[in-house]
């Protein structure tokens, strides 16, 4: 199971623009994750995400309450954006917890948890820019718990929906000449020095997803590939992206990077790769990416040969 993919909450789509359904959810029982400019409330010095009561938010404004789901228990569970209150209100709120970027903690936060903080950050990043209506530019409202706006305008009063931005993320391999198969990957100049990942790129209107992946390895690299094939998914909120995780076979070895796009990019083999180091180790030589990534997990999986 890939990370910020482990949902345990049911989104109740089909009841959460009942207005007394939603009240009944914020019961007493209910629980509160406070997300603060895009940091998530965690517990202090520990990966555990901070859930308040309701008890403990009461107080504050609800209005802007984001329904995340219910429960096992079928208590409703809340996400709040408190970006715009300041600390002297929330100090006596959140206790010795602090806010930090999920990512901070990555695989140490547990599988169910991490999915629940990813989505209340997707959604508080799409509110926070979403204030206004894009047909018209009349201020937007909160409606259906936070999963829609609608324009405030009586003659406009177009809906918006909250937007997940696809990128396709690929590992590229080939057989050599010597037999030998390889994967390609590359780096940006701003990662740190010896990190190499699989390439990746957003989905441009109009392009299927293989035709996507297709394109993004010609523009980065200069390789020519075939045999598209899906693998797996991944929730990549930081901000707004959905990444799905592709192997492709190069037709082409020769690489001609785009500067633009890459730093570098070299072919590997499966013994050079699995002498990497990882993410935030010291030193020049090749390191991982991070362990949360889809691109860790396609890696791996070609790694292993299970793809």
């Amino acid at each position: 199971m890939l990370h910020y993919s482990n949902m345990p909450l049911d989104r109740g789509s089909n009841f959460r623009k009942d207005a007394a359904w939603l009240s009944a959810k914020m019961s007493a029982q209910s629980k509160w994750l406070l997300v603060n400019n895009n940091h998530t409330l965690f517990y202090k010095n520990s990966p555990r995400v901070c859930y308040l009561t309701h008890q403990q938010i009461a107080h504050l404004d609800l209005s802007d309450a984001l329904f995340l789901g219910s429960n096992d228990e079928q208590h409703g569970v809340f996400s709040l954006d408190v970006s715009a209150i300041h600390d002297d209100e929330l100090a006596p709120i959140i206790g010795d917890a602090q806010f930090f970027d999920i990512r901070q903690y990555g695989p140490q936060v547990a599988m169910q948890d991490g999915s629940i903080a990813a989505l209340a950050r997707g959604l508080c990043y799409w509110h926070a820019t979403h204030s206004f209506c894009g047909r018209c530019g009349s201020k937007n409202k909160l409606v259906e718990a936070g999963h829609s706006r609608l324009c405030e305008n009586e003659h406009c009063k177009h809906p918006t929906f909250p937007r997940t931005d696809p990128a396709v993320i690929m590992v590229v391999t080939k057989v050599f000449a010597d037999g030998v198969e390889r994967c390609l990957l590359g780096r940006q100049a701003i990662w740190q020095q010896g990190m190499y990942s699989s390439l990746a790129g957003f989905v441009d209107p109009g392009e299927t997803l293989e035709q996507a992946v297709a394109r993004e390895v010609k523009e980065e690299a200069g390789v020519d590939v075939e045999n598209v094939r899906y693998i797996a998914s991944q929730p990549w909120p930081f901000p707004s992206s959905i990444m799905l995780g592709f192997i492709a076979q190069a037709k082409t070895e020769q690489i001609n990077v785009d500067k633009n796009e890459l730093d570098d990019a070299k072919w590997f083999t499966r013994e050079e790769v699995a002498e990497f180091g990882n993410m935030g180790d010291e030193g020049e030589h090749y390191k991982l990416p991070r362990v949360d990534s889809i691109s860790r997990f396609l890696i791996e999986q070609w790694l292993s040969n299970k793809v």
